[in-house]
Protein backbone atom coordinates (compact mmCIF):
# COMPACT_ATOMS: atom_id res chain seq x y z
CA UNK A 1 0.00 0.00 0.00
CA UNK A 2 1.17 3.45 -1.55
CA UNK A 3 -0.29 6.23 0.75
CA UNK A 4 0.83 9.71 -0.54
CA UNK A 5 -2.08 12.18 -0.92
CA UNK A 6 -1.20 15.18 1.30
CA UNK A 7 -4.12 15.04 4.22
CA UNK A 8 -3.07 11.15 4.54
CA UNK A 9 0.48 12.03 4.78
CA UNK A 10 -0.14 14.46 7.72
CA UNK A 11 -2.53 12.53 9.59
CA UNK A 12 0.05 9.47 9.86
CA UNK A 13 2.45 12.28 11.00
CA UNK A 14 0.52 13.37 13.91
CA UNK A 15 -0.42 10.30 14.91
CA UNK A 16 3.29 9.02 14.73
CA UNK A 17 3.68 11.97 16.70
CA UNK A 18 1.77 10.88 19.41
CA UNK A 19 3.26 7.13 18.64
CA UNK A 20 6.57 8.25 19.53
CA UNK A 21 5.89 10.48 22.49
CA UNK A 22 3.52 7.64 24.06
CA UNK A 23 5.06 4.35 22.92
CA UNK A 24 8.92 5.69 23.40
CA UNK A 25 8.69 7.19 26.93
CA UNK A 26 6.09 3.95 28.28
CA UNK A 27 8.72 1.37 29.31
CA UNK A 28 10.29 4.48 31.33
CA UNK A 29 6.90 5.14 32.22
CA UNK A 30 5.95 1.29 33.22
CA UNK A 31 9.55 0.25 35.60
CA UNK A 32 11.04 3.19 36.90
CA UNK A 33 9.49 6.04 39.42
CA UNK A 34 9.79 9.50 38.39
CA UNK A 35 12.03 10.23 40.70
CA UNK A 36 14.83 7.37 39.67
CA UNK A 37 17.80 9.32 38.19
CA UNK A 38 17.24 7.27 34.83
CA UNK A 39 13.89 8.48 34.66
CA UNK A 40 14.34 11.27 32.00
CA UNK A 41 17.64 9.88 29.84
CA UNK A 42 16.18 6.68 29.01
CA UNK A 43 12.20 8.28 28.33
CA UNK A 44 14.27 10.81 26.33
CA UNK A 45 16.32 8.31 24.67
CA UNK A 46 12.83 6.08 23.86
CA UNK A 47 11.30 8.97 22.15
CA UNK A 48 14.40 8.87 19.86
CA UNK A 49 14.46 5.51 19.18
CA UNK A 50 10.47 4.89 18.95
CA UNK A 51 11.00 7.52 16.35
CA UNK A 52 13.07 6.25 14.12
CA UNK A 53 11.72 2.66 14.22
CA UNK A 54 8.04 4.14 13.43
CA UNK A 55 9.34 6.41 10.60
CA UNK A 56 11.19 3.70 9.19
CA UNK A 57 7.91 1.64 9.03
CA UNK A 58 5.97 4.27 7.49
CA UNK A 59 7.97 5.40 4.80
CA UNK A 60 8.95 1.31 4.34
CA UNK A 61 5.40 0.31 3.85
CA UNK A 62 2.71 2.96 3.88
CA UNK A 63 4.65 5.64 1.77
CA UNK A 64 7.21 3.22 -0.38
CA UNK A 65 9.65 6.35 -0.04
CA UNK A 66 13.88 5.55 0.44
CA UNK A 67 14.92 6.11 3.75
CA UNK A 68 17.81 8.45 2.15
CA UNK A 69 15.67 11.23 1.22
CA UNK A 70 14.66 11.56 4.87
CA UNK A 71 17.27 13.88 5.22
CA UNK A 72 19.80 12.30 7.79
CA UNK A 73 22.90 12.33 5.52
CA UNK A 74 25.84 11.27 7.14
CA UNK A 75 28.40 14.30 5.26
CA UNK A 76 31.45 16.85 6.48
CA UNK A 77 28.71 19.06 6.10
CA UNK A 78 26.33 17.72 8.77
CA UNK A 79 28.22 18.85 12.50
CA UNK A 80 28.80 22.43 10.31
CA UNK A 81 25.15 22.71 9.69
CA UNK A 82 24.04 21.54 13.39
CA UNK A 83 26.43 23.92 14.78
CA UNK A 84 25.11 26.84 12.34
CA UNK A 85 21.39 25.37 13.75
CA UNK A 86 22.19 26.35 16.70
CA UNK A 87 23.96 29.62 16.41
CA UNK A 88 20.99 30.59 14.14
CA UNK A 89 18.16 29.52 17.10
CA UNK A 90 19.83 30.75 20.19
CA UNK A 91 20.86 33.90 18.78
CA UNK A 92 16.73 34.50 17.74
CA UNK A 93 15.95 33.27 21.73
CA UNK A 94 18.81 35.80 22.82
CA UNK A 95 16.98 38.89 20.92
CA UNK A 96 13.65 37.81 21.71
CA UNK A 97 14.93 38.45 25.76
CA UNK A 98 16.49 41.33 25.29
CA UNK A 99 13.86 42.94 23.17
CA UNK A 100 11.24 41.94 25.83
CA UNK A 101 13.71 42.84 28.66
CA UNK A 102 13.84 46.20 27.69
CA UNK A 103 10.56 46.96 26.35
CA UNK A 104 9.89 45.81 30.14
CA UNK A 105 7.77 42.86 29.44
CA UNK A 106 9.96 40.28 30.92
CA UNK A 107 12.81 40.50 33.62
CA UNK A 108 15.96 38.43 33.79
CA UNK A 109 16.33 35.26 36.19
CA UNK A 110 18.61 36.08 38.98
CA UNK A 111 22.07 34.86 38.49
CA UNK A 112 22.35 33.15 41.89
CA UNK A 113 19.35 30.99 40.71
CA UNK A 114 21.04 30.22 36.76
CA UNK A 115 24.77 29.51 38.13
CA UNK A 116 24.21 26.45 40.39
CA UNK A 117 22.26 25.22 36.90
CA UNK A 118 25.42 25.34 34.75
CA UNK A 119 26.96 22.02 35.27
CA UNK A 120 24.01 20.31 34.39
CA UNK A 121 23.55 22.49 31.00
CA UNK A 122 25.25 19.96 28.30
CA UNK A 123 22.77 17.19 30.16
CA UNK A 124 19.51 19.46 29.61
CA UNK A 125 20.62 20.14 26.27
CA UNK A 126 21.09 16.52 25.57
CA UNK A 127 17.70 15.63 26.84
CA UNK A 128 16.13 18.04 24.74
CA UNK A 129 17.77 17.02 21.62
CA UNK A 130 16.75 13.39 22.31
CA UNK A 131 13.42 14.04 23.83
CA UNK A 132 11.77 17.02 21.38
CA UNK A 133 14.11 18.56 18.56
CA UNK A 134 16.02 15.13 17.13
CA UNK A 135 13.02 12.63 16.65
CA UNK A 136 10.40 16.36 15.93
CA UNK A 137 12.53 17.72 13.05
CA UNK A 138 12.99 13.95 11.74
CA UNK A 139 9.14 13.38 11.22
CA UNK A 140 8.35 17.09 10.56
CA UNK A 141 11.38 18.49 8.25
CA UNK A 142 12.79 15.04 7.49
CA UNK A 143 9.95 12.57 6.64
CA UNK A 144 6.73 14.83 6.25
CA UNK A 145 8.64 17.50 4.15
CA UNK A 146 9.82 15.20 1.84
CA UNK A 147 6.39 13.24 1.40
CA UNK A 148 4.54 16.17 0.37
CA UNK A 149 7.41 17.12 -2.17
CA UNK A 150 5.97 14.99 -4.15
CA UNK A 151 2.10 16.51 -4.42
CA UNK A 152 2.88 20.34 -3.46
CA UNK A 153 5.24 23.56 -3.92
CA UNK A 154 8.22 24.05 -2.38
CA UNK A 155 6.07 27.25 -0.49
CA UNK A 156 3.23 24.76 0.39
CA UNK A 157 5.28 21.81 2.04
CA UNK A 158 6.84 25.04 4.23
CA UNK A 159 3.39 26.34 5.19
CA UNK A 160 1.75 22.86 5.71
CA UNK A 161 4.57 21.61 7.83
CA UNK A 162 4.69 25.32 9.69
CA UNK A 163 0.84 25.36 10.70
CA UNK A 164 0.61 21.43 11.74
CA UNK A 165 3.73 21.06 14.06
CA UNK A 166 2.78 24.40 15.15
CA UNK A 167 -1.00 23.64 15.79
CA UNK A 168 0.22 20.83 17.73
CA UNK A 169 1.51 22.39 20.87
CA UNK A 170 -2.18 23.71 21.59
CA UNK A 171 -1.93 20.87 24.06
CA UNK A 172 1.10 21.54 25.06
CA UNK A 173 2.76 22.57 28.29
CA UNK A 174 2.89 26.64 28.84
CA UNK A 175 2.75 29.65 31.07
CA UNK A 176 -0.61 30.95 28.77
CA UNK A 177 -2.95 31.26 30.84
CA UNK A 178 -5.77 33.00 28.70
CA UNK A 179 -7.04 31.79 25.27
CA UNK A 180 -4.93 34.70 23.91
CA UNK A 181 -2.00 33.30 24.91
CA UNK A 182 -2.38 29.85 23.77
CA UNK A 183 -3.12 31.12 20.98
CA UNK A 184 0.38 33.41 20.82
CA UNK A 185 1.91 30.08 21.80
CA UNK A 186 0.94 27.77 18.98
CA UNK A 187 2.15 30.65 16.68
CA UNK A 188 5.02 30.98 18.33
CA UNK A 189 5.74 27.30 17.39
CA UNK A 190 4.28 27.66 13.66
CA UNK A 191 7.44 29.96 13.39
CA UNK A 192 9.59 27.77 14.74
CA UNK A 193 9.04 24.82 12.77
CA UNK A 194 8.83 27.99 9.81
CA UNK A 195 12.78 28.68 11.12
CA UNK A 196 13.69 25.28 11.00
CA UNK A 197 11.99 24.19 7.75
CA UNK A 198 13.98 27.41 6.23
CA UNK A 199 16.97 25.37 7.55
CA UNK A 200 15.55 21.75 5.87
CA UNK A 201 14.83 23.68 2.54
CA UNK A 202 18.75 25.57 2.61
CA UNK A 203 20.68 22.55 3.09
CA UNK A 204 18.31 19.80 1.77
CA UNK A 205 19.09 17.94 5.54
CA UNK A 206 17.56 17.89 8.66
CA UNK A 207 20.97 18.51 10.78
CA UNK A 208 20.36 22.45 10.06
CA UNK A 209 16.71 21.99 11.30
CA UNK A 210 17.57 19.99 14.42
CA UNK A 211 20.15 22.05 15.23
CA UNK A 212 17.88 25.11 14.91
CA UNK A 213 15.46 23.63 17.66
CA UNK A 214 17.97 22.77 20.11
CA UNK A 215 19.03 26.45 19.95
CA UNK A 216 15.91 27.78 20.88
CA UNK A 217 16.19 25.42 24.20
CA UNK A 218 19.55 26.12 24.53
CA UNK A 219 18.68 30.25 24.65
CA UNK A 220 16.00 29.31 26.99
CA UNK A 221 18.38 27.99 29.26
CA UNK A 222 21.24 30.33 29.02
CA UNK A 223 19.08 32.91 29.05
CA UNK A 224 15.89 32.76 31.05
CA UNK A 225 13.08 35.39 31.52
CA UNK A 226 10.62 35.83 33.93
CA UNK A 227 7.35 36.98 32.20
CA UNK A 228 5.56 40.29 33.33
CA UNK A 229 3.92 40.08 30.10
CA UNK A 230 3.82 36.35 28.36
CA UNK A 231 1.56 37.10 25.45
CA UNK A 232 4.13 40.38 24.41
CA UNK A 233 7.37 38.21 25.09
CA UNK A 234 5.81 35.76 23.06
CA UNK A 235 5.34 38.04 20.20
CA UNK A 236 8.64 39.07 20.39
CA UNK A 237 9.69 35.51 19.74
CA UNK A 238 7.45 34.99 17.31
CA UNK A 239 9.13 37.87 15.32
CA UNK A 240 12.60 36.99 15.68
CA UNK A 241 11.98 33.54 14.50
CA UNK A 242 10.39 34.64 11.37
CA UNK A 243 13.14 36.95 10.95
CA UNK A 244 15.36 34.20 11.14
CA UNK A 245 13.38 31.23 8.75
CA UNK A 246 13.18 34.45 6.23
CA UNK A 247 17.37 35.06 6.83
CA UNK A 248 17.60 31.51 5.86
CA UNK A 249 15.29 31.17 2.84
CA UNK A 250 17.27 34.29 1.89
CA UNK A 251 20.71 32.45 1.88
CA UNK A 252 19.22 29.43 0.06
CA UNK A 253 17.96 31.76 -2.77
CA UNK A 254 21.34 33.18 -2.71
CA UNK A 255 23.05 29.83 -3.25
CA UNK A 256 20.22 28.82 -6.03
CA UNK A 257 21.54 31.50 -8.24
CA UNK A 258 25.20 30.98 -7.39
CA UNK A 259 24.42 27.38 -8.69
CA UNK A 260 22.23 28.94 -11.62
CA UNK A 261 25.36 31.53 -12.58
CA UNK A 262 28.01 28.53 -12.17
CA UNK A 263 26.27 26.11 -14.98
CA UNK A 264 25.68 29.05 -17.30
CA UNK A 265 29.46 30.22 -16.96
CA UNK A 266 30.35 25.97 -17.51
CA UNK A 267 28.29 26.30 -20.17
CA UNK A 268 29.61 29.04 -22.29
Amino acid sequence: MRITHPVWAVLIAVAVMFGQVIGGSAPVTLLLDPGHPLYRPLGTAGITLASLALIYLVRRFLHRRPWRDVGLARSRQAVPHLLAGLLAGGAAVAASSVVSVTLGVATWVPWDRIGPQLPYLPLAIALALLGQAFPEELLWRGHLFDTLADRLSPRAVLLVTSVVFGALHIISQSAADTLAERLLYVVQAIALGFACGAARARTGTVWMAVGVHVGLHTGNMLLPTQDISYGLQLLTLICTLSVTGLLLLRGRMRNEVRGADHALGGMR
